[in-house]
């Protein structure tokens, strides 16, 4: 173990160099205004003329943190998750706080741990979880903790940072921000226990809160992968899961007094497991049934009638919104539903197209100007069938073949798969596995 941190942390959190950095981060990832309601770019210039002072007050120590506005967003499950919105300044001088942290608290985290550190992600821990079940570990203790960021104890936290942090005046500015408050519309609450999600500093402070669960595990020989509060332990028969489950359960009340969600913990064998998203099938990775529904509904969202939109506008949106699934859920190794998806997929952009020719005569025409064969045409036009069956019918499809659909800027669920697990210039026969 290192020796604690020296009493100079301040001066290098607030340092130029880090503030410079600290803001690049702050602006690059945008979000909304705080309690202040202050914008990024309407804060960029009020930094310039009051920065000098917010810098004084935090060297001596008479710098207060402002309460963070709560929000709520919802839950795939239905439910709403809390979200604090710390002021723009706030998230400036916690990103400050966290660039210097980071590198000190990270090398002694557990390799376990895989959320919001360096060079480590979600897929990491999912690779893990894999690795572990293909070695036999084939049951797996799944350990939802109750409401935990928001149940987070302070004493708890900051005796755990101060084992590694001396500079005083860093502690309690720490201390300041977990006590700042949140402001419930416009009722300011205070918060006695916590730490709120949205704050820069928030994860890494997660982190240090839960390597006291990590090194305990560690100890006890255990195998286990954790992302953020999301945490399963594998093992190798059910009677040694439930033991563990017990054992856990008593620790984290004691130690770190966390309540463990009875309801969502339990014992199960790895190919019933549901992680970060992903399943486990006979030791390949799946994206999960749930995941698969949620990403059809909001398809369904993007290419809805009730949204008012270009069809080039809609097709944009709607490519970045599946590029971005593909890039996290692409990892799956099962093949057999892609076909079917981009297949649906396509059928929607269709649907949309012809939502726009209302009228017989209008939708000949189009038809018609897209290449269909006049008969065909007509004979398409002519269907009084919902939308959805219109677009699946040949003429429809021969306005709007694949390749047309994918020069106006679609993107094929297909293609990005096989460029995720065989690269840009594979040229293999994918078989459905």
């Amino acid at each position: 173990m290192e020796p604690a941190l020296s009493e100079s942390l301040m001066e290098a959190v607030l340092s130029s160099g880090n503030v410079r950095e600290a803001w690049r981060r702050v602006k690059s990832n945008g979000g909304a205004a705080g309690v202040d309601g202050t914008t990024v770019d309407e804060f960029v210039v009020k930094i310039r003329s009051s920065w000098e002072g917010i810098r004084e007050s935090l060297m001596k120590g008479t710098y207060q943190p402002s309460p963070v506005l709560r929000v709520e967003i919802p839950k795939k499950n239905g439910g709403k998750r809390p979200l604090g919105i710390p002021t723009v300044c706030d998230r400036l001088i916690q990103q400050s706080i966290h660039q210097v942290l980071q590198p000190k608290f990270d090398p002694e985290f557990s390799e376990s741990s895989f959320g919001f550190r360096p060079n480590r992600s979600a897929h990491g821990a999912v690779r893990r979880v894999q690795e572990l079940i293909r070695s036999g570990y084939c049951f797996v203790v799944d350990i939802d903790i109750e409401k935990f960021f928001d149940r987070v104890n302070h004493d708890i936290l900051m005796t755990q940072v101060s084992k590694r942090v001396e500079d005083k005046r860093l502690l309690r500015l720490i201390g300041k921000y977990l006590r700042s408050g949140v402001s419930v519309k416009g009722r300011v609450e205070p918060t006695k226990e916590g730490t709120p999600q949205g704050g820069p500093l928030s994860p890494l402070l997660a982190n240090v809160y839960l390597d006291v669960l990590d090194k305990e595990l560690e100890k006890r020989g255990l195998n286990f992968v954790r992302y953020a509060d999301d945490l399963l332990i594998l093992v190798k028969s059910k009677e040694a899961g439930d033991r563990v489950l017990r054992s856990v359960t008593r620790f984290l009340a004691k130690r770190l007094k966390l309540t463990v969600n009875q309801e969502k913990s339990g014992v199960r064998e790895a190919n019933d497991t549901n992680y970060l998203g992903f399943t486990f099938h006979n030791g390949k990775i799946r994206w999960s049934e749930e995941s698969e529904r949620s990403f059809r509904h909001r398809v369904k969202e993007l290419t809805g009638r009730s949204w008012f939109v270009s069809m080039p506008y809609r097709i944009r949106k709607l490519s970045v919104y599946i590029r971005g699934w593909v890039n996290y859920f692409g990892i799956s190794e099962y093949y057999h539903p892609i076909p079917d998806l981009d297949s649906w997929i396509r059928r929607r952009v269709r649907m949309c197209y012809i939502k726009a020719w209302r009228k017989r005569r209008t939708r000949i025409r189009n038809l018609q100007a897209r290449g269909v064969l006049l008969h065909t045409a007509i004979r398409t036009g002519l269907i009084e069938r919902g939308w959805w069956y219109l677009s699946g019918v040949l003429g429809v499809q021969n306005a709007f073949p694949n390749a047309r659909l994918k020069k106006n800027g679609l993107v094929s669920v297909k293609e990005l798969w096989v460029k995720i697990h065989y690269g840009n210039t594979v040229k293999t026969k994918l078989a459905s596995s």
